[in-house]
């Protein structure tokens, strides 16, 4: 049911480790990278609450959501192939904007296909499973450069605007590895038709088109349950937490640890590579945490297990500022790991079962709102921080996102999880074992 996340990972994994040394391969400025990236939320602020209203409607021969699947994994493989072919930074935008759209019309519809399969007592187990194939296909991804370039010898000097023939490869390998893992849910997992088929042709028939799905997602955001509208400020500030990293850390390392300066010169290439190894680290860390996350939860419940999730990241970022091994770092990437595992199954998990069953898909989509707007703020606003209050100093953007980090735990203890009083979590080692006699 989850396996496809390995797939779309490579996507996001990909693109996290290395847009901004793609544009400043191609001559961006530090204080330009932000609004450069501002495609990628916006694609998804637009995208994903038509696709997961739009999923909550459909039914066909490969059933609800697999469609979507199928259709983002051709278009995100194609976008991969193209990205490290770009020539100018215009170029890298667009492929950027064309790849994100891409992911998030496969993404959406996964996070409701678990909330669609699963019972409630199964659904911390199912997010959890998300998170540790998203951690698995990250580690690949953000290493991939650097494996590359060992083991075949490639070379990590480049002339002044063009990308590394590593990275290249990289983004094509993962564009391989996208679309077969996605091909691999639909094939083995079986969607169920509505209760009452008739009717809900007869609900889809008489609300077609553009403007009655339009009005369908402003209901639905109307009547946003309370949970719902607890948790979307602990995303937003978790979220311009991640955004600050995803940013600024892979070059941050290249200049502020490694000492690079020239952005074609090895070394800086090295600190690129290193950086994105250290994204893979902390992938890693949400591999095997995820395990962990369905006991925590049972002992601990969601909103506490998740808040000092938080903490751990936001530390591991605040470490960085004190670090000058490159290695130290990552220590710093296991809080980060930690906080990464629970923010791709916790709130989910807890805005599952406050959800109307019928619009799960429209909710998983507006719900991410609550990711990309912080990202959209990020990407307007943060250029100018950059350049008139930190000067351009990557490092610090990384410690901000601490910061946003530890103030999004505090802002989890208001959160009211109404579904986890009614039903427990069961017990992980049973879960384990119903996973493997299927």
């Amino acid at each position: 049911m989850s396996f496809g996340f390995l797939g779309i990972q490579f996507g996001w994994g990909l693109q996290m480790a290395n847009m901004s040394a793609i544009y400043e391969y191609l001559g961006a400025r530090a204080d330009q990278i932000p609004i450069l990236w501002l495609a990628a939320p916006l694609t998804g602020l637009i995208v994903q609450p038509i696709i997961g209203q739009a999923s909550d409607r459909t039914w066909n021969r490969l059933g609800r959501r697999r469609p979507y699947f199928l259709a983002g994994a051709i278009l995100s493989s194609t976008a991969l192939v193209l990205m490290p072919r770009s020539s100018a930074l215009w170029m890298a935008a667009g492929l950027l904007w064309i790849l994100d759209a891409s992911i998030n019309i496969s993404m959406e519809p996964f996070r409701a296909f678990v909330a669609d399969l699963l019972p409630e007592s199964q659904r911390t187990r199912g997010f959890a499973m998300q998170s540790l194939f998203i951690g698995l296909g990250a580690v690949v991804a953000s290493l991939l450069p650097l494996l590359l370039s060992k083991v075949f010898h490639l070379p990590t000097t480049t002339t002044a605007g063009t990308i590394p023939f590593a990275t290249k490869l990289s983004f094509e390998v993962g564009a391989v590895a996208f679309l077969g893992a996605v091909l691999w849910t639909i094939v083995t997992t079986k969607e169920y038709p509505p209760d009452d088929l008739k009717d809900f042709e007869k609900l889809k028939s008489e609300r077609r088109g553009l403007i009655a799905g339009a009005e369908d997602v402003a209901e639905a955001i109307l009547l946003m349950p309370r949970t719902m509208r607890q948790l979307a400020w602990v995303q937003i500030c978790t979220w311009l937490g991640l955004f600050c990293m995803w940013l600024y850390f892979p070059v941050a390392v290249a200049h502020n640890v490694f000492g690079a300066v020239d952005t074609s010169s090895a070394l800086y290439t090295e600190g690129v590579q290193f950086g994105g190894a250290c994204f893979g680290a902390y992938s890693l860390v949400c591999f095997f945490f995820s395990f962990a996350l369905p006991a925590l939860s049972r002992q601990l419940g969601r909103k506490t297990t998740h808040s000092l999730c938080l903490i751990c990241g936001g530390l591991g970022l605040l470490s960085v500022a004190l670090i000058h091994s490159k290695y130290l770092l990552l220590l710093s990437m296991t809080g980060v790991g930690i906080a990464w595992a629970s923010t791709l199954a916790m709130p989910y998990s807890i805005l599952a079962g406050s959800l109307p069953p019928a619009k799960t898909g429209v909710y998983m989509g507006i719900f991410n709102f609550f990711i990309v707007i912080p990202e959209i703020t990020a990407s307007l606003l943060f250029g100018w921080v950059m350049a008139h209050l930190l000067h351009n100093n990557r490092l610090a953007a990384v410690v901000a996102g601490g910061t946003f980090f530890l103030l999004a735990a505090l802002l989890m203890q208001r959160v009211e999880d109404v579904s986890q009083a009614k039903q427990p979590v069961p017990d992980v080692a049973g879960q384990v074992a119903a996973t493997s006699s299927r």
